[in-house]
């Protein structure tokens, strides 16, 4: 296989996982607007290059750590779409048993150890789990996904200055989508530079076309190898955008600011028709890219089916599972 070859081969694979959450976005959004899912869902359509990109640079034991719109992470470092969706419909076959919903994804066994509501709040444990790494010796690399809007808490700066002062094992990964909920990005800051903050705390930064699903893994494998041979942090800003509002499946086009302008622009740099544009460049015919989305349409199918008919949490385990019995 020719450089170009495998070059293509992973640019499919990673338009294949933007096409998947995508989809899985999609009908998240559809059965919310039809009264099937009650869980508040945050929807990560127009970001998906984001977590396709990183996520396909990972091992199977290297951790990742989310937010609240996370369903993109959870997908892209293969975290079962059946358990992710009994999870939204609050099912006991759920990867959280159905007490977590739509923002409390977990698997272990493929490194996905926690997603949180609480703005951040994720940033520190993966600083933690990356010094657990280094203490034990092994390569593995955690990687803390998190939005602009996180980069206004304190422990964002926290575990940066903690990582780069102990060489840790971690990549930051902020998707700037340019809003802290409803509030612009502009409104919250002076200056527009989120990527300023690793020079300040002394670890490299990178600023990416969060859209360009090509330069997010080129950028994603230089940051990961650093931190696979003891050379610490860095901070990878994905500019980047959101096409629906902070939570559920519309658009937020009037909610304290017009987005229609934005919207339609970046719209127009959708992250799946790019890689598609670069494939078919390349002469990947119309014909695979038919046959990649029938597999995507028949697993979200099967996903879906498999939440509906799953069973709900029994009442008797209500308690079970609130805290960790000790063996002393």
């Amino acid at each position: 296989m020719t450089e170009s070859d495998e070059v293509m081969t992973i640019a499919q694979s990673l338009w294949r996982m933007m096409a998947l959450i995508r989809a899985v976005e999609e009908r998240i959004g559809e059965l919310v607007s039809a009264g099937m899912i009650k869980t508040p869902c945050h929807l990560s359509i127009g970001q998906e290059a984001v977590p396709a990109g990183v996520c396909a640079v990972l091992k199977l034991e290297d951790s990742v750590w989310g937010g609240h719109r996370s369903h993109g992470h959870y997908l892209a470092k293969g975290g079962d779409l059946r358990a992710m969706m009994a999870e939204i419909f609050g099912k006991a076959t759920g990867c959280a048993r159905g007490r977590g919903g739509s923002m409390h994804l977990v698997d272990p066994s493929h490194g996905i150890f926690g997603t949180v509501p609480l703005v951040g709040a994720t940033i520190p444990l993966a600083v933690g789990a990356a010094l657990s790494a280094k203490l034990r010796g092994t390569e593995q690399v955690a990687v803390a996904f998190f939005g602009d809007g996180a980069t206004d808490e304190g422990h964002f700066h926290e575990s940066l200055n903690l990582a780069a002062l102990s060489r840790l094992p971690v990549l930051f990964v902020c998707e700037n989508n340019l809003y802290s909920t409803h509030l612009t990005l502009k409104e919250r800051r002076v200056k527009d530079n989120i990527v300023e903050s690793a020079a300040l705390h002394g670890l490299p930064g990178m600023v990416v076309d969060g859209n360009n699903v090509t330069e997010v893994y080129q950028a994603a494998h230089q940051a990961v190898q650093r931190a696979r041979v003891g050379e610490g942090p860095t901070l990878l800003e994905c500019r980047t955008y959101r096409w629906r509002g902070h939570v559920g499946p519309a658009a937020d086009l009037e909610v304290g600011t017009d987005r229609r302008r934005e919207l339609d622009e970046w719209q127009r740099r959708d992250p799946i028709a790019q890689c598609r544009g670069l494939l078919k460049a390349h002469g990947l015919s119309s014909e695979v890219f038919d046959r990649l989305e029938a597999e995507v349409r028949r697993e979200i199918d099967d996903a879906v089916s498999f939440a509906r008919q799953s069973p709900v949490p029994d009442e008797s385990e209500l308690l079970q599972h609130v805290y960790v019995r000790g063996g002393g």
